[in-house]
């Protein structure tokens, strides 16, 4: 594990400076930290309509797995004062019935997320949000819905 990701830091820093190394490495700690493959969702980003945003690069296990994991970096991108990320997932068990994760937010310009199913699942709802850390609300809400049809046949 120590040798992947020193290689990828060091491809990280030719290819784009300090900055791209440092998202890659806690991408790359963050895909290590979980068991199995894991697939590249990609971005996720709240709504517009606002003057920031929140966005979530995503990466998710296998659907056969029996605890489906959500996990990757979660950005500040709103310069109001207050405002900060949020992610949340919701997920639909293979057996009926749905459950949410505990939300994650961030007021920082990154940070790791990982987000976890109590079972197997069939789907599961992806919410990125911008939260008022003052009034605890959420708005500019955007949700991407992930089915294990839709990336059954994805290459690893």
């Amino acid at each position: 594990m120590r040798k992947g990701l020193i290689g990828v830091m060091l491809t990280a820093l030719l290819a784009g400076g300090p900055a791209v190394a440092a998202e890659a490495t806690t991408e790359k700690a963050t895909a290590g930290a979980v068991s199995g493959d894991l697939l590249h969702w990609g971005p996720v980003r709240s709504a517009g309509g606002h003057g920031g945003y929140a966005r979530a690069n995503v990466w998710i296990t296998d659907f056969g797995a029996e605890t489906f994991t959500v996990s990757g970096t979660l950005h500040d991108r709103d310069g109001h004062p207050g405002h900060c990320a949020y992610i949340r997932a919701r997920f639909h068990y293979t057996g009926g019935g749905t459950g949410w994760a505990r939300p994650r937010s961030t007021c920082r310009a990154n940070d790791l997320f990982r987000l976890s199913s109590d079972g197997e699942i069939t789907r599961v709802d992806v919410r990125v949000c911008v939260l008022d850390s003052r009034k605890r609300r959420t708005s500019h809400c955007h949700v991407d819905v992930i089915r294990a049809e839709t990336v059954a046949n994805w290459p690893r």
